[in-house]
């Protein structure tokens, strides 16, 4: 019988919250044989990463050859910096025949995360986010309460008494970090656990470089042009940078902008595509960010956020300015009369 990931779960698929750890990973393990070859998919982030690395490790001796395969386009700074530094063997999805593999797994994800995801019959689904669905697969093991598919991995690392090298405990150290936001996101004991084992054997001189790799030399330039460009009114940042290659500059300007102690709301946009991006920064005590992008370009494109940070983007044809060319002042003097 063809399978269908729509298709209700049989009774021996899924991996329970009862058993203990080991029970899990032979459950895990009793997936696969010597003469298997495994493609692990992933949308690549540091925690899927982290997790996919984890699991090739585990089927080490056990299946024929193991490959790590993505979709999507690896873009930010910091998860390039990973991947290049710890040397992660990787494969676009695009370059790999599915057919070829005798066993499919998908790490920290579910197959109607993404379409190219939702043709594949899984062998075993790995993840943290909440179930969108009973999926059929040998072995299912989602725990929506743990912060990090990291976490779980860790797990299964320790019940099978594998030490991670320096190599992989830094990738899942790191994963552990970016999925719990430093513990600020809801988590469990149990990331804890994970995270403080990991810790004397991850190299964290390298994860805090991960962390601070956002950005490229040639946008250096952009910290000039926005304090050229910067306004101050009323304990208040504004700064309009122009075009831009990626919005996440602006992100990082915002952030730094929003250091300075005696400014309460900072205020960075630029022109990305045929779009106005514009960042908001506060501190969130009786301020709403989220409120404000949306009160003010809620009407002309998409706005919200958080009460201490948001974005708005803004179709340009949108925007009521003629043909002037949006500036700082600009950016001030639209803020101003919504404030």
């Amino acid at each position: 019988m063809t399978r269908n990931h729509k298709n209700v779960v049989s009774s021996l698929c899924t991996v329970s919250s009862k058993q203990t750890a080991k029970e899990r990973l032979q459950a895990f393990w009793d997936v696969f044989d010597k003469d298997d070859d495994v493609l692990i998919l992933i949308n690549a982030d540091p925690d899927a990463l982290a997790s996919a690395m984890a699991v090739k490790r585990l089927l080490r001796y056990r299946v024929k050859n193991v490959v790590i395969a993505h979709p999507n386009e690896i873009r930010r700074l910091n998860n390039v910096a990973m991947v290049e530094r710890l040397r992660i063997p990787l494969e676009r999805m695009s370059n790999v025949k599915i057919s070829d593999y005798t066993k499919k797994v998908l790490i920290d994800s579910q197959p109607n995360h993404l379409p190219c995801f939702e043709k594949v019959n899984f062998d075993v689904i790995i993840d943290h986010h909440p179930p969108t669905n009973k999926w059929e697969a040998r072995c299912v093991d989602i725990r929506a309460d743990y912060g990090a598919t990291s976490t779980m991995i860790v797990e299964y690392l320790r019940s099978a008494e594998m030490k991670p090298s320096v190599s992989l405990a830094t990738a899942l150290f790191y994963g552990i970090k970016v999925d719990t936001q430093n513990f600020e996101k809801k988590s469990l004991l149990a990331d804890g656990i994970a995270f403080r084992y990991l810790f004397n054997i991850a190299n964290r001189d390298l994860v805090r470089k991960f962390e601070l790799t956002d950005l490229r030399r040639s946008e250096l330039r952009y910290f000039n042009l926005a304090m050229q460009e910067l306004k101050y009114f009323k304990r208040r940042y504004y700064t309009h940078i122009g075009k831009v290659r990626s919005p996440d500059v602006l992100v990082i300007l915002a952030d730094f902008l929003n250091h300075v102690g005696e400014i309460d709301w900072v205020f960075v946009s630029g022109i990305y595509g045929e779009k106005l991006v514009v960042i908001f920064r506060c501190d969130g005590y009786r301020k709403s960010a989220g409120k404000l992008a949306s009160r003010i370009f809620g009407s002309l494109g998409s706005a919200g956020g958080h009460k201490e940070a948001a974005r708005a983007e803004v179709p340009l044809k949108n925007l009521a300015i003629g043909d002037k060319a949006f500036n700082s002042d600009s950016l001030k003097k639209l803020i101003n009369s919504h404030i």
